[in-house]
């Protein structure tokens, strides 16, 4: 038997009724956010389903003190990735696709607390959310990923410049200042600062001055314009640009994450009232001990666990569970529950 924590991608469902054959041990899929999301769509089942249904999530620290908006407690390399990825969602009943060149350009202002300033783009594939969660009436599914604001316009310049590259290059060997590196990436007129710059002003069309200003200011304070030694790892453009990012914007001593969970649910019920039904998680780390993150993903994985062991009924069956259904989610939701990670719900 197997708790863990990816997420139910097409492959494993598709191989579930093999796995089940086969009398394979109980593997059992939950993430951080998983136990909620069909919890608060069970509600409805057999009344009223959700005409549409939304979730954005992120991890941030809890004071966004650099220009990027961001810092790391893990390698950089698959925090960056995942905003290279490609996004399909369903809006009023028609797919939208937005290529992985152009996610960053769509990220927009979105609410969810007073006090923070966050910015949403759409993450990966919502579409089959719909059938996972047996929402078949929504005709608008999306799930979101925040960041602070600013932060998609930098990492968009980030890729402009060819600094998220995983292809190795000949010429990215050790020795190499940072100015070097960067004047080899974007192809500049030569390594002084001034020829960089107006090259990232090419390479990047920002829309502003204003903006200009301020990925420019981020990109010197990262040390990409500088004369020091630039630490070349992999053979590549991104993780030698992880190397920096882990120095820099690694997590020091007091400091502490946050994650921030957000789900919106719009009800038409009989006779035509609609409600719009908003369950929002707030988790702080603590500097002394777990992060928010390892809380979110950790806990609700270590529970998954312990139902197994104990041989819970809803999780006998051979075969792999993801957390879509009420019998499975209840009982895990309501062990994350005493351990702090709980959602305040409001209705509009």
């Amino acid at each position: 038997m197997v708790a863990t924590t990816p997420g139910y991608h097409g492959h494993l469902a598709a191989q579930n009724a093999e796995f089940r054959s086969m009398v394979v041990p109980p593997t059992v899929l939950p993430r951080f956010d998983s136990p909620i999301d069909p919890f608060r769509i069970s509600k409805f089942l057999g009344t009223e389903t959700p005409e549409s249904f939304g979730s954005t999530t992120g991890k941030f620290p809890e004071h966004a003190n650099n220009l990027l908006g961001f810092k790391f407690s893990w390698s950089p390399r698959g925090a960056l990735l995942s905003q290279l990825n490609s996004a399909q969602f369903l809006s009023e009943g028609k797919t939208v696709e937005i290529s992985n060149k152009h996610l960053m350009g769509v990220a927009k202002p979105y609410f969810v607390l007073d006090g923070y300033d966050f910015v949403a783009y759409p993450n990966r594939n919502s579409v089959p959310s719909r059938d996972f969660y047996n929402i078949p009436e929504a005709d608008t599914v999306i799930r979101g990923s925040l960041r602070y604001q600013g932060n998609p316009a930098f990492v968009k310049a980030l890729t402009d410049l060819g600094w998220l590259d995983t292809q190795a290059k000949d010429w990215l060997k050790p020795g190499l200042t940072w100015a070097e590196v960067t004047h080899k990436a974007i192809g500049s007129r030569d390594t002084s600062e001034s020829s960089l710059i107006a090259r990232v002003k090419e390479l990047c069309r920002f829309p502003n001055e204003t903006e200009s200003d301020r990925i420019i200011d981020g990109l010197r304070w990262i040390g990409l314009f500088s004369s020091e030694q630039a630490t070349v790892r992999s053979g590549n453009l991104l993780d030698t640009l992880c190397a920096q990012l882990e120095k820099e914007l690694s997590y020091r001593p007091g400091e502490r994450d946050l994650v921030i969970l957000q789900h919106k649910f719009v009800i038409e019920w009989d006779g035509g009232k609609r409600e719009t039904h908003i369950s929002t998680l707030e988790l702080y780390g603590d500097p002394e001990g777990y992060s928010a993150m390892a809380k979110c993903v950790g806990v609700t994985c270590g529970i998954a666990a312990q139902l197994l062991l104990d041989g819970h009924q809803a999780l006998k069956t051979p075969g792999v569970f993801a957390p879509y259904k009420k019998e499975i989610c209840d009982p895990i939701r309501e062990l994350v529950e005493m351990e702090g990670i709980k959602m305040v719900e409001r209705i509009l």
